[in-house]
């Protein structure tokens, strides 16, 4: 779902593995030169999502690493296809209420420029759950729980399914933290 995680922590376990990290959204973004909300508006939903499926071709035949997809990839039956037979995939599960609390000032995302938001991502959680369940190899509640603490249970779960090698990762230490104000 928008919101749930999936790019910060992509880029947190990429760092704790020690691999790259493709995000299909940001492969989109530079394949087009531009936004995709800007495409979406000008193009529309269809055309983004066939792009979003080449993308996702790609990266299912390319190198092993971490991978983080838009929010709406399960929508087409080839990229949940796709996904499921090339990668283990984790569902970064979180209620509609905490991702409305995570993304309420969000412009960016095209699916929630409407007049009631968290309604929206009822809908569309009502409509994806499922889809994303079919697909999971893992399930991970991301409720409000900190990045960190999300990335060390999701090398956990990696671990103990065989998808890091069959061995447990070692957290890396992290650098200090600067204080925020």
């Amino acid at each position: 779902m928008p919101g749930a995680g999936k790019s910060a922590l992509g880029r947190r376990l990429a760092q704790s593995l020690d691999c790259a990290l493709a995000d299909s959204d940001q492969r989109i973004e530079q394949r087009i030169g531009g936004s995709i909300r800007s495409f979406f508006e000008s193009h529309g939903e269809a055309a983004f999502r066939d792009l979003e499926e080449s993308v996702i071709a790609e990266l299912a035949a390319g190198r092993p690493g971490v991978i983080a997809t838009g929010g709406g990839v399960v929508l087409r039956p080839g990229n949940r296809q796709q996904l499921r037979s090339h990668f283990h995939v984790v569902y970064l599960r979180s209620s509609p209420e905490d991702l409305y609390r995570r993304l309420r000032h969000d412009t960016q995302r095209p699916l929630l420029q409407v007049e009631d938001p968290l309604a929206r991502l009822r809908e569309l959680h009502a409509a994806r759950d499922p889809l994303y369940a079919e697909i999971a190899h893992s399930v991970l509640d991301t409720g409000r729980p900190s990045i960190g603490a999300l990335t060390q249970t999701l090398l956990g779960l990696l671990a103990q399914a065989g998808a890091v090698d069959g061995h447990p990762v070692p957290a890396k230490p992290r650098p200090p933290s600067s204080p925020q104000g």
